[in-house]
Parts: C-alpha cells; structure tokens; sequence
C-alpha cells in the first residue's frame, strides 16, 4: 500500500496567509536601511537619544550606536539605565521590522540587568540577536557596551507584531 504525505506549506503559502508582510526565511544580511526612512519619518525616542541604527553582515543581527550627552545621562554623569533601555527596544524593533516588512513591531516587555557604568561622553555600542522570531512574538537579546568594549548592560526585548497602520 502507498501512503500519502501531505506537503508542508510553502514559504510563499504561509506569506500569502500573512497579514503584514512576509516573514523573511532568507538567510541575508541584516539591512536597516529602509528601516531608518520609516524612523526618520516623524521625530521619536531615536532621534532624542541620537541613536544611530547598523545594518549587519548577520541574518539574525543587528548593531546600533548611542553617545552618552545630556538626553541620555543621569545628573550624576553616567548613562541613564532607562536611555539604555530605550536604545535596545529601539534596537530590537529595528530588527523585527527589517525581519517583517510591512508590519509594525513594539516591545511589550523590555529586562535589563546594567552590569558597569558608563560615563558622559562615552558612545555604547548595542548588539541584538533574536532568540525567537514567530509571527506574532519576537524576542532579542541586546548586549551593550562601553566604549573601552566592557558590557555595560544586557537586555531581553519581547516586541508583538501587528499590521502597519498606515494612518498614524
């Protein structure tokens, strides 16, 4: 007797079921370009902080860039703990909109443990590879590091992913 297997769908099916864009299953390079038009389009926590996002030679990574001034330190001249967690969702959300074009991606739980000071003046340095990448839910580790390359904090960013609301 014969038996029938039934085909696993295709990653063109599964992207045709999608309501955002399709999840990118290629491996390729983490490219922020065209995450940065989106980003620059209305003023945000980007833009205050002075971030500045990296597209990667990795898939599954992403690299950002924060000077330590005065939007981004406590008043005793080391970096805010809160800047520093805006930078990694501002990083992790980069990242899963370059993974899912046409979606928008906004943390729903930002963790972060800071490990060593950083000074004013200094620029941190944030890698973010994601742990998880589903269709509604990823996650990312994001590491930051001083300027000297001692880990200054390490973060764990869950964003949902959700149609782009054209309208906002």
């Amino acid at each position: 007797t014969s038996q029938t297997i039934a085909a696993a769908p295709s990653i063109e099916e599964n992207n045709r079921k999608s309501r955002c864009g399709p999840l990118i299953m290629i491996i390729r390079p983490m490219d922020l370009e065209h995450i940065k038009n989106i980003v620059d389009a209305r003023h945000n926590i980007v833009h205050a902080l002075d971030i500045i996002l990296l597209s990667t030679t990795e898939a599954d990574t992403c690299e950002a860039l924060m000077p330590i001034g005065e939007n981004a330190r406590q008043p005793f001249g080391y970096a805010s703990g809160g800047a520093l967690l805006a930078l990694a969702e501002a990083l992790a959300g980069a990242g899963s909109m370059a993974l899912r074009p046409g979606c928008s991606c906004v943390g729903i739980n930002v963790s972060g443990n800071h490990i060593n000071a950083v000074a004013e003046g200094d620029e941190v340095k944030a890698v973010a590879r994601i742990v998880s990448k589903g269709n509604k839910l990823h996650v990312w580790n994001v590491d930051i590091f001083r300027g000297d390359g001692a880990l200054a904090s390490t973060v764990r960013v869950t964003n949902y992913i959700t149609q782009l609301d054209e309208k906002k």
